[in-house]
Parts: structure tokens; sequence; C-alpha cells
């Protein structure tokens, strides 16, 4: 690869990241407009809330129906139209003369979601040497971070200037931007493989698939029953104000960013080491927060030790699963989406029936033993499945399949 076709690389994996990161925008920026939303439209707050559990739910869906429908066609028409669905969905949203509407909006930005996921997230080392692959990946996924650290600040200005509909109005411009990025920078990406959901159920029974699926449903469950309830656990137990509750998260958000970056280097050097290691860290700083909720400094440790490792997973789990599926990347990301976001939506139920029956402290101690579940069931499972994990080049390259049916992967 030439050093200008280098550098196109990396700008195309720019405009991928750009996409990922007003995707998660969107997804998120409404849940610190609920109120508004509710008053506007004269629906309760409980009705509102459908608006982000829908989105999640059709991403859940999304996911292996677009990688199964769109299998055969050029990976850059998929991610531009995805993308277009993006700035529509948000357009859609801001007009929005009812809360039906608004729903179906969301709807629509769901597919986007589960869609450019499951192609998008593992698209990097068809943009990049191979060598680079897994520093490209960690480009693309920390849209997801800066998103998260963004979204709830800007939805609160956004709630205190202006009215609510603004920040669907943002979301579609900052679509429209990384749009035109993709539309001048992405090359064709021609299709690898045809996808059939036949492939899709086959993946379970390849031993890495699975056990990297099990790993990531406990390790999602656990991080959003214990992060959904930061905010009522910083003003309840720990005592502090809304300013301090803004400043906490960005600094979790920016330790998040933080993280994914390091995971680009460590992930080359063992990933099945390095998510161990995160997912045990993860747990004990849950864990610790409610022992150590009198003491400020300490939870503003524990939340960036937090925020460190929880950057580092995602990118890790999304480099398991890539290797993980004889029929190519797209696939186990396809079914790595859904589990992820049918995980959110169960840590979150979770998280909600352990602080109503048990309180606060106990949703943390609950969040960390299902972390170390997952951290045992990666270990256990992980280390009989395969004694070595490959490195950055190999998960980058193109995986043949054996007489055995196995996966050999050939390193260049």
């Amino acid at each position: 690869m030439t050093s200008s076709a280098a550098r196109r690389g990396w700008l195309s994996v720019v405009s991928v990241a750009l996409g990922s990161f007003v995707l998660v925008l969107s997804e998120f920026l409404p849940i610190g407009l609920l109120p508004a939303i509710a008053r506007d439209l004269d629906v309760g707050i409980g009705t509102a809330g459908l608006m982000v559990v829908a989105t999640g739910l059709v991403g859940a869906v999304a996911a292996p129906v677009v990688t199964v429908l769109t299998s055969r066609l050029d990976r850059r028409v998929v991610l531009v139209s995805l993308t277009i669905l993006l700035v529509v969905a948000d357009g859609l949203a801001a007009i929005a003369p009812n809360f039906t509407v608004l729903l179906i909006a969301r709807m629509l930005l769901g597919v986007g979601i589960g869609g450019f996921w499951a192609i998008g997230a593992g698209i990097a080392g068809r943009l990049v040497r191979p060598e680079a692959t897994i520093r490209a990946t960690s480009l693309i996924t920390a849209g997801v971070s800066v998103a998260t650290v963004v979204s709830l600040p800007l939805g609160a200005l956004v709630s205190s200037l202006a009215t609510w509909r603004l920040a669907f109005v943002i979301g579609g411009v900052l679509g429209l931007v990384a749009l035109v990025l993709q539309l001048a920078m992405l090359p064709r990406i021609p299709a690898l493989q045809r996808v059939r959901f036949g492939t899709l159920g086959s993946l379970l029974r390849v031993p890495r698939a699975r056990v990297g699926l099990i790993a990531a449903a406990f390790l999602f469950t656990a991080q959003f029953a214990a992060y959904t309830y930061v905010a009522p656990y910083l003003q309840d137990l720990v005592g502090v104000g809304p300013d301090t509750i803004t400043l906490a998260l960005l600094v979790f958000g920016i330790a998040g960013i933080v993280g994914n970056f390091t995971a680009g280097f460590t992930l080359g050097r063992t990933v099945l080491g390095t998510i161990d290691v995160a997912k045990v860290v993860l747990a004990v700083s849950v864990v610790l927060l409610p022992l150590l909720a009198n003491s400020v400094v300490g939870v503003f440790i524990l939340l960036v030790v937090w925020g460190l490792v929880w950057g580092a997973l995602p990118l890790g789990m999304q480099t398991w699963m890539s290797t993980a599926s004889p029929a190519g990347s797209e696939t186990g990301l396809a079914l790595f989406v859904t589990t992820i976001q049918l995980a959110i939506a169960a840590g979150s139920v979770l998280g909600g029936v352990a602080v109503s029956s048990f309180g606060l402290a106990a949703d943390f101690w609950l969040a960390g033993a299902v972390a170390v579940i997952g951290a045992v069931v990666l270990v256990s499972m992980g280390l009989r499945r395969s004694n070595a994990v490959p490195t950055p080049a190999a998960a980058a390259a193109v995986p043949e399949t054996t007489p055995t049916g196995s996966v050999a992967v050939v390193c260049p």
C-alpha cells in the first residue's frame, strides 16, 4: 500500500468513525430530554422512555437482518445508505408532530445503528494495512466513547437553551457531514461472501464465537446494570450536586476514550488477557463504589479506573468476535451487535429491579458479580477452545476453512 493510499485509507476510517459517533450521539441525546419531550407531546415520562428502548430493540433485530439482506452489496453502498437513514431519522424526529411519528423515527435510527455496527465496526481491516487494523478499529469504536461523553451535556444544554427538537437537528447536521465524508473518502468495498440466516445460526456452533457471545452478554449486562444508575448513586449515596455529577460523568467518558486507544496496543499482545483483566477490574471498581461513597476523591478515582477498562472492553470483545467466524467478521459482528443490544436492555431492567428491591448499593454489587461470572466464563471456556489468540495481522487476514471445518488464519 503506497503512502497516498494509506492516507486515504485512514481518512476513510475517520469517515466511518464520524458515522459511529453520530449514530451513538443520536441514540443517547434524547435520554436527557425525556421530560421535555413528554411535556411537549403530552405523553407520560414512562411512555416517552419507549423511544430509547425501541431504538435498542430494533437495532438488535436489524443487525443480522441487514447483514443478510445486504451481503451481496458493496459495503460502501451499504454504509452510505445507513448514514442516509440516520439523517432521515433525525430529520423526521425533529419535525415529529406527535409521539407516534417520533417513535417511528427512533425505530428507523435503530435500523441504522444495528446495520452500521454489524458492518462498519469490522470494516477497518479493508481500509488500512493489516498490522494497523486494531488501531483503526479503535478509532471507529472511539466514536461510542466520545458520543457518550458529549451526549448528556449537550442534551442538557439544548434542553436549557432551546427546544428538544434542536437536538435532533444537530444529529441530522452531523450525519450530513459524515455522509459527505463517506461519499468523498470511502473506496469501493466489494462484498466478500454471501451471508444467509442459516450462516448466522451455524455460528452458534463455533466454540470461539459461542464463548465470545456469552462473555459479551455478561459484560454488557453488568455494565449497564451499574452505569444506568451512576447518577442516582452520585446524588443519593455520595451526596453531590448536579455540577459534580456532570463532572463525574465527563471524567468517566474521557477515561473511556483513553482506555479505548490504550486497548488498541494491548490487544496486539493478548486479546484474552486484555479482556479478562479489564472485566475483573471493572467488577472490582463497581463493587467498591458503594463502599467508598463517603469519599468523593475515592469515587472519582474508581470512576476513572472503571472508565479506562470499559473503554477497552467493547473493542476487545469486537476483536474476539471478528476472528471467531469461519464465514467472516460481519457474521460474527451481526450476532455480537444483537447480543449487546439485548444485554443492554437486560442490564437496565436487572439494575432497576435491584435498586427497587434492595437499594443502589446492591445494584453495584450485583453488577460486579455478573462481571466476574463473565470473566470466569471467558477464561475457563476460552482457554479450552484456543491456546493462542490471533495477532492483529492475523485478525485482519482472510480466514480460510480447513477440511475439518475449523478456521486457519493466514498471516500476510
